[in-house]
């Protein structure tokens, strides 16, 4: 609780003055012409209960106004933004962050054991020069690679949204587009990002929005090493096109002695392989999703046997005999003919040789049969009244020993020796 200020000046030698708050980007806004309202020792911080100076400004057009929550002692304890209690280098909840860190913070959350722990932490922080963080987390804060996974690059503005108007969700708001709240439909009530806690928050615990986070992570895509030890080769895609062998061995040296790199210019992409498998694994877990090459992020991937790959470039060709029928029992019957249609020709007798005996009986028959269809009665006896020839005197084609027409004539064309 906030003491008067006409008390005892001993309980306001502690009381926080600032001259600007300490803010993330999102928090400040885009505006660079940002005016604020500053009041000393308005409120008392939410964590210590001491007094402080607030800060009240709108970070933009269309967004609510927003103010400094917490003292700047307990912000620089837990190296977060006065406002949303986010770290300040990563954009993450403190639960988050911790947990990767393995820190370990037990701050104490009594009365008097916090009260002094706070008079400490305010000692240590007037010898530096403001701009580091205090306590176990100053002392861990080193680069993390899952917390740079997981980290916000950019400003996320719609953080700084109003509020839902309460009267345009029963139906009562008559503002309209003058009305200084969020005409939009509410997250369900059931939604445990509705249920957030500023000291849970900055204590990190059952903070909603961290379990959201890290249940993100743990979903996070990993490069399995393969079983085969003798592959110490990386693939290396989405190169830029004019990346050269040096530059491309300056980034991957440091990991281990390199055998080779193959670089492939057409395909954008290079294989670099190690002579050891200890510093290919290495480099294969301190690169994968976070190698940046002249602006563009490269992939990682493990590199395949040359034996698997010769295996599976062989095509099974084996195929399902179980619907083909069994082969018959004379190996030169391609056709499955039956006896009487079966016609050898004999050694060294050419086509137009053959004797009369060989050529089937339907091969003449057909040249006897009708060619159209008649449209009533007999067909026969319609065709020869139309025609006025009677069937007697269709000639039968001679047999193939004979040349009915010159141009069949084999000794013509040559076919025949003279």
């Amino acid at each position: 609780m906030s003491m008067s200020k006409t008390t005892n000046t001993y309980n306001r030698q502690n009381w926080e003055d600032a001259e600007f708050p300490i803010l993330c980007q999102t928090c400040l806004g885009d505006n660079p012409y940002v005016r604020m309202i500053k009041e000393r020792f308005g409120k008392e911080c939410k964590i210590c209960t001491r007094p402080f100076t607030i800060f009240r400004w709108c970070p933009g057009a269309r967004m609510r106004f927003k103010k400094t929550e917490i003292c700047q002692t307990c912000a620089r304890l837990k190296n977060v933004c006065q406002t949303c209690l986010l770290d300040l280098e990563y954009g993450l909840p403190i639960q988050v962050r911790d947990a990767a860190l393995k820190v370990a913070d037990n701050m104490p959350q009594s009365d008097v054991n916090k009260e002094y722990y706070i008079q400490n932490i305010d000692a240590q922080l007037q010898d530096g020069d403001g701009t580091e963080a205090a306590g176990a987390v100053g002392r861990s804060l080193a680069a993390n690679e899952m917390l740079s996974k997981l980290a916000r690059t950019a400003p996320y503005y719609k953080r700084n949204r109003p509020h839902i108007c309460s009267f345009w969700v029963k139906g009562e708001c008559k503002r309209g587009e003058e009305c200084p709240y969020r005409h939009d439909k509410p997250n369900e009530p059931d939604d445990p990002l509705c249920e957030q806690n500023i000291k849970d928050r900055y204590y990190g615990r059952n903070d909603p929005v961290a379990e959201k986070i890290m249940k993100r992570a743990a979903s996070l895509p990993t490069l399995e090493p393969p079983e085969d030890r003798n592959i110490t080769t990386l693939y290396v895609g989405n190169l830029p096109e004019e990346i050269t062998e040096p530059e491309l061995r300056d980034q991957f040296y440091q990991f281990g002695e390199i055998r080779s790199i193959a670089l492939v210019p057409r395909q954008q992409c290079a294989f670099v392989q190690y002579t050891k498998r200890n510093a290919a694994e290495l480099a294969a877990e301190r690169t994968f999703n976070k190698l940046v090459i002249q602006g563009r992020k490269v992939s990682i991937k493990w590199a395949h046997s040359q034996a698997k790959q010769g295996t599976a470039a062989k095509t099974d060709r084996r195929f399902d005999l179980a619907g083909i029928p069994p082969p018959s029992a004379k190996p030169n019957d391609y056709f499955n003919l039956r006896q009487e249609q079966i016609n050898v020709m004999p050694a060294g007798m050419k086509l137009h040789q053959l004797p009369s005996n060989l050529v089937p009986a339907s091969a003449y028959q057909m040249y006897g049969q009708p060619t159209y269809a008649a449209p009533y009665g007999n067909a026969s006896s319609t065709a020869a009244s139309s025609s006025g020839v009677s069937l007697d005197s269709i000639s039968i084609p001679p047999p193939p020993g004979q040349v009915p027409y010159p141009s069949q004539d084999a000794s013509r064309m040559g076919a025949v020796k003279k």
